[in-house]
């Protein structure tokens, strides 16, 4: 028996490849699928089952695409109603792979198809759960993104809470929790950085499966706190149930390169967004007028989800050389099909053309701290998330998340310089970007985020705390 976790840090999922004896099982595959055609190959195996634990509202899924591929049958679970073929387990049916058993446990309340699967050796013993965004380590599934008109996220949340204690707790302490996501996901509020652990272990420590945790209290636990989702959640669903575009189409059309005279038009023609994938510091001493940076060494593509709300947008995109793939495939996995191409010779090639440029101003806290003093009245911006702006921060500081920026931008004042902050400096770039294109001149950066600036003196003096939002 073979087990392999295949985790992608930067959308904090899990996927999953199980093989016995020459066959093998996909679970919750990216849609990136040569990875999983390439391991099946390695072994010899061929793959059987593509399962899904549901219609994921956070990435596009491989399902189409691998079984397209290898001719794998589609597995959802109760209630799922996809508009291509698949096959609709039922409670309690077991599919076999190789000389295994993977059990289907229906655990509805994430969402009402969710599906938790159950991994039983050789010897029908109860392995491993494959539990999709049902449990999580140290969390469950939030139970508000699947709400309908016949159908609120407190209803959820009790299905939910059935799903978990009748399905999955019963299980033997020793079983292995797989779960879809770890920390980093917005599928739930605080997830463990961890990604498996035992069941015992989290009966011990996973708030949500407290044995003296009623049903009232668990939706109340469950459902508090909760921010609303990123606007392209249910795009993603959507394609996930419906169909999407064959990977190397998107990789065809995203993988143009262009001249900057080319760049340049195409923008111009169609009125393309302008992504700046490089690292915050380069982005701030010169880039294109008008392009938002969203650095590729970080959350990438969960901040394009959130921050650019049209799916169906063309991008052309900047990239560090030999990285041009590798951004068009993370745009592809939360749904971003439609770049139509990169600058060739980056940044170098525009300025050498004689293109205008523009930059942000980027200051270490020490500056900061220095402004501060001649002017206790400079805006500082902090764009945290709720959490990390309650547990601690400036009290001179507006708080306008990044998410939710676009949205609070009145909130900015327009006459004045800017001091923007996040964490560590990934974040306030992305932030300071935006802001420029709707108009904000006078924005500057600060180096190294909350982090630096807590390292000052008289800054860090004026710092208020209080207890954190998280669990």
């Amino acid at each position: 028996m073979k087990v392999e976790q295949i985790y992608t840090g930067c959308l904090a999922q899990g996927a999953y490849y199980i093989e016995s004896y020459g066959e093998a099982v996909i679970i919750d595959p990216l849609r990136e699928i040569k990875p999983y055609l390439d391991k099946a190959e390695r072994n010899g195996a061929s793959i059987k089952y593509v399962l899904e634990t549901h219609f994921h509202a956070d990435f596009v899924s491989g399902h189409l695409d691998l079984a397209k591929a290898t001719g794998a049958e589609i597995v959802f679970g109760p209630n799922a109603q996809p508009a291509f073929p698949a096959h609709i387990a039922t409670d309690g049916e077991e599919l076999k792979v190789g000389k295994l058993t993977i059990k289907v446990l229906h655990t509805p309340g994430h969402t009402m198809e969710s599906t938790t699967y159950l991994l039983k050796g050789e010897e029908g013993n109860d392995h491993a759960i494959f539990t999709g965004d049902t449990l999580f380590i140290g969390d469950v599934g939030r139970p508000d993104l699947a709400v309908k008109s016949d159908i609120t996220e407190e209803q959820l949340a009790g299905h939910l809470y059935d799903s978990l204690r009748n399905k999955i707790m019963p299980l033997a302490d020793e079983v292995i929790v797989y779960p879809a996501h770890g920390a980093g996901s917005a599928c739930g509020k605080n997830m463990s950085k961890e990604t498996s652990d035992t069941l015992g272990n989290q009966k011990k420590l996973n708030y949500a499966l407290r044995a003296d945790m009623s049903k009232t209290d668990f939706i109340k636990e469950v459902t508090e706190g909760l921010t609303p989702p990123p606007g392209y959640f249910p795009v993603n669903v959507q394609l996930n149930k419906e169909g999407y575009a064959h990977i190397e189409e998107v990789m065809t059309k995203g993988l143009q390169a262009l001249s900057p005279a080319a760049f340049e038009a195409a923008a111009n023609e169609t009125g393309a967004l302008i992504l700046d994938t490089r690292k915050p510091q380069e982005f701030a001493k010169g880039f294109i007028p008008n392009a938002i940076n969203i650095g590729i060494d970080g959350g990438f593509a969960p901040w394009v989800g959130t921050l650019i709300p049209d799916v169906k947008q063309p991008i052309l995109f900047i990239a560090d050389e030999g990285r041009a793939e590798e951004v068009v495939t993370r745009l592809a996995r939360v749904g971003y099909d439609n770049a139509i191409g990169y600058l060739e010779g980056g940044l170098k090639a525009w300025a050498e053309a004689g293109k205008e440029m523009d930059s942000i101003l980027s200051i270490p806290a020490s500056e900061l701290e220095n402004q501060y003093k001649q002017d206790h009245q400079i805006c500082i911006v902090d764009v945290r998330k709720p959490g990390e702006y309650q547990s601690e921060h400036l009290e001179a500081a507006l708080h306008v998340p990044l998410d939710y920026l676009n949205e609070h931008l009145a909130a900015l004042p327009k006459d004045k310089a800017l001091y923007i902050h996040c964490a560590g400096g990934y974040r306030s770039m992305i932030a300071a970007s935006i802001l420029k294109t709707r108009g904000f001149d006078n924005v500057i950066d600060v180096q190294g985020g909350y982090k630096a600036i807590s390292e000052t003196t008289t800054i860090h003096r004026t710092a208020f705390t209080c207890p954190s939002m998280q669990k």
